[in-house]
C-alpha cells in the first residue's frame, strides 16, 4: 500500500510515522509512506500556498494551484484509489471507514489547513472527505496521522499478532472488553477466575458480554445502533 499525505506544514508528520509499528511496517516494504510539502508546488518565490478568501471573509484560504499541481503530478505516476481531503465537515472516520480503506492500493490524504481550501479543490480533485471528530484542529496533519495508523495497522503482516488488528475495538461494533496480565494477584487485586480457567468457549463468551457490558454504560448511542445485531 502506498499513502502520500500532501501537507503545507510536513513538519508535523515526521515523528508519526518514524516509530513504532508504523516505522516497521515500512521497513518491512508492507507500505510506503510519502510527504509532500505543497510550498514545493508553489508559483511565486515567497512559496505561498494560501490567500485572502473572497467576500472578505476572515482567514487564509490554501489555494487551488499548487495543490492542482502537486495531485497531477503524482496521479500522474499511477493511479489512486482515493483522494482524501481531512475535513471538519466530511464523513465521520470509525473502524469501518479503516477497513474500506485498508483494502486500497494508493491514496492520497490532502491535509486542510487554516480556513480551508479552495472549494474548486473539493468540487473537482477530492474523492471523499473525512472528519476523525466533532472538534477543529489547527491542520488535518494530525487527522492525516489519525488515519494512517488505523488503516496500516490493518494490513496483513503489520502487527506480530494477526489476530490482534481483529480483536480491536469497535470491529464487531463493540468496545474490547477489560484485559489483564501477571501476576494474577497485585495487592489483593485478583484477575477474574474465569480468564484463569484456561476454557476458551467460557473465555469468549465472558469476554463478549463484558464488551457489550462496557458498550452499554460507556457508549449508549453506540450500542443502541448495533444492539438488533446481538439478539440474532
Amino acid at each position: 500500500m502506498r499513502i502520500d499525505i500532501i501537507s503545507c506544514v510536513p513538519q508535523l508528520l515526521e515523528s508519526p510515522f518514524q516509530h513504532s509499528i508504523l516505522k516497521r511496517a515500512q521497513q518491512k516494504g508492507l507500505v510506503e509512506i510519502h510527504i509532500h510539502n505543497l510550498r514545493d508546488y508553489a508559483s511565486d518565490k515567497y512559496k505561498s500556498v494560501d490567500d485572502y478568501a473572497f467576500g472578505h471573509e476572515a482567514g487564509m484560504v490554501l489555494k487551488i494551484e499548487p495543490i492542482a499541481k502537486c495531485l497531477r503530478s503524482l496521479q500522474s505516476q499511477r493511479k489512486y484509489d482515493e483522494i482524501i481531503y481531512t475535513s471538519p465537515d466530511g464523513e465521520t472516520f470509525d473502524q469501518k471507514s479503516a477497513n474500506r480503506l485498508s483494502l486500497l492500493q494508493n491514496i492520497i490524504i490532502l491535509c486542510g489547513h487554516y480556513k480551508g481550501v479552495d472549494e474548486r479543490v473539493r468540487e473537482h480533485f477530492i474523492t471523499k472527505e473525512i472528519s476523525i471528530g466533532d472538534y477543529v484542529l489547527s491542520g488535518g496533519e494530525l487527522a492525516a496521522a489519525v488515519i494512517a495508523d488505523a488503516v496500516i495497522r490493518l494490513i496483513p503482516g503489520v502487527l506480530s499478532d494477526e489476530t490482534s488488528a481483529l480483536t480491536d475495538s469497535f470491529q464487531d461494533g463493540l468496545i474490547a472488553p477489560p484485559v489483564y496480565t501477571r501476576p494474577a494477584d497485585f495487592e489483593g487485586m485478583k484477575v477474574p477466575e474465569i480468564l484463569l480457567s484456561g476454557h476458551t468457549a467460557k473465555i469468549s463468551a465472558w469476554n463478549l458480554e463484558q464488551s457489550i457490558k462496557r458498550t452499554k454504560e460507556r457508549r449508549p448511542a453506540l450500542y443502541e445502533k448495533i444492539k438488533h445485531h446481538l439478539s440474532h
